[in-house]
């Protein structure tokens, strides 16, 4: 008998493999897709699975050259994807999302080039180059995120990249000790040496005042950037849309409330939200942005 033929899934069976990836693998970010409409919602968790193979790659326990082949290879596949040749039910997906909502393949490319930087680059000089960094993988993942939900406003963009990066240093605060087993430091090189916190304290999970001076500073910066993000939101022309955000900057601001609350201790017990806790701030937001978008708009004196 002849080997049978690979049959690719359907679109339908495309999307639900990628919602079952989410549900899986989202975490926080599971409760802010909830409020979408129901298309929106299928085409980000589309994009959630992209962004979760193409960072399953980076962390397989593979050499880094073998990582980046991978990755490569997962590149071609987008571009095959671009080109109206898909194959597996994450690009099968993407390829509808792509079509519908124009994403650029250049967002999608600079999200790669994220998650490569993330295996061949770990430190930052200073705060310019981690944005750079933060960028490529936060920010760009909002730029897809406003082209499904809708926006005219051209500003919208710069307020998405700004919540990104809010983000991204969120969890690169939480995320210290770990990437410190790891190998790497993302906290900006310069500003270490200014209040004189090494690599080896991070390491030893040292707590003194030169490690709260200095992410106290990072706390500022992770809050202004949130905040910024927040005037994304009237910038949604989905009303539904904007609560995705909301809900992302309200959890990700509880986050780096619980660290301040811990006098910047990350080391003893990692900073996160209970599902609980995920849950009641995700309905409070939801709640009160829907009531704020139902209310008539004020009459112009």
């Amino acid at each position: 008998m002849g080997k049978a033929m690979h049959t690719e899934p359907s679109l339908a069976e495309a999307y639900r493999y990628c919602q079952g990836l989410t549900k899986r693998r989202a975490g926080n970010f599971y409760y802010a897709f909830l409020p979408l409409p129901r298309a929106q919602r299928m085409a980000i968790y589309a994009v959630y699975a992209f962004s979760r193979v193409s960072d399953d790659y980076s962390d397989e326990a593979l050499p880094t050259e073998r990582k980046l082949a991978l990755l490569n290879e997962h590149r071609a596949r987008l571009h095959e994807c671009y080109a109206g040749k898909p194959s597996g039910p994450v690009f099968i997906a993407l390829e509808d999302v792509i079509k519908r909502y124009a994403v650029p393949q250049s967002y999608f490319d600079e999200l790669l080039n994220g998650v490569v930087q993330d295996l061949t680059v770990a430190r930052y000089a200073n705060f310019a180059e981690l944005r750079g960094y933060c960028y490529l993988v936060a920010s760009v993942v909002g730029l897809i995120c406003i082209k499904i939900f809708g926006y005219k406003d051209p500003k919208a963009e710069q307020h998405a990249v700004d919540l990104g990066i809010g983000m991204q240093l969120v969890n690169i605060m939480r995320d210290v000790q770990e990437d410190a087993e790891r190998g790497r430091c993302y906290l900006p090189q310069d500003e270490m040496a200014k209040f004189g916190y090494s690599e080896a304290d991070a390491h030893k999970g040292v707590v003194n005042d030169a490690f709260r001076t200095l992410m106290k500073l990072q706390a500022e910066r992770a809050r202004e950037h949130l905040d910024a993000g927040n005037r994304l939101l009237p910038l949604i022309t989905g009303k539904r849309a904007r609560v995705c955000p909301a809900i992302l900057r309200g959890l990700y601001a509880s986050i780096l409330k619980h660290i301040e609350e811990r006098g910047y201790d990350v080391f003893t017990k990692r900073a996160r939200l209970s599902a609980r806790e995920k849950t009641w701030i995700a309905l409070k937001i939801w709640s009160a942005t829907t009531v704020k978008n139902l209310l008539p708009a004020k009459a112009s004196s």
